[in-house]
């Protein structure tokens, strides 16, 4: 893989560089060492496109595990109470079941990692929302996201979004005081060379 785009969400860019340096080379070299030619291809059911090998999200995220736990990296998980004092008299549930958590792709030092191949609303999920989570625990200080560009995504199942349109998003809705600095890095698959 390659990086297509970086766009520095609230001076994330330069953050992660200054702060972390070692980490922000340890996630640009094992994007680099991923192929997804030679991951196992997913194959559409999709009406759209049916019978289409598309690059498969569980595969890749897969290949950055394998890149990246060996180095340290790991996944982190914060539980949730649900709170039940914002009821209404007229709704009295049974009990909200245990073990509900947010959970960080991945983290080391203090820096959050999210690798997001899925559908929109998991990007602007993770940068903000659960990154300011994750900040306001002490976790991590800094995030960076990794997502496809709109080239690498058109090869994956419908309805993936891409780096193009979460910087528009991210740029339209600006910055908050409750927004940490996060990279965000747009991956492809080779230079203008898709499936």
């Amino acid at each position: 893989m390659i990086i297509a785009g970086r766009y520095s969400f609230n001076g994330g860019e330069q953050t992660v560089a200054k702060k972390y340096p070692q980490l922000l080379r340890e996630i640009e070299e094992a994007i680099k060492r991923i192929s997804p030619r030679q991951l196992k291809p997913k194959i559409s059911r999709e009406r759209t496109m049916p019978g289409k090998e598309l690059y498969s999200p569980i595969e890749l995220n897969s290949a950055f595990k394998n890149q990246l736990l060996p180095l340290g990296w790991t996944n982190y998980r914060v539980p949730c109470d649900y709170p039940t004092t914002y009821y209404t008299e007229e709704f009295s549930p049974k009990p909200l079941g245990q073990g509900a958590f947010r959970e960080m792709d991945f983290l080391k030092e203090k820096l959050g990692l999210e690798v997001q191949f899925g559908k929109y609303a998991f990007m602007v999920y993770n940068v903000c929302a659960k990154m300011t989570i994750f900040s306001k625990r002490g976790i991590i200080d800094a995030g960076v996201e990794v997502v496809p560009v709109k080239l690498f995504a058109n090869n994956m199942s419908s309805g993936v979004s891409y780096f193009e349109q979460f910087v528009w998003d991210l740029e339209a809705r600006g910055i908050s005081d409750i927004d940490i600095p996060v990279f965000i890095i747009g991956v492809a698959s080779k230079p203008n060379v898709e499936k």
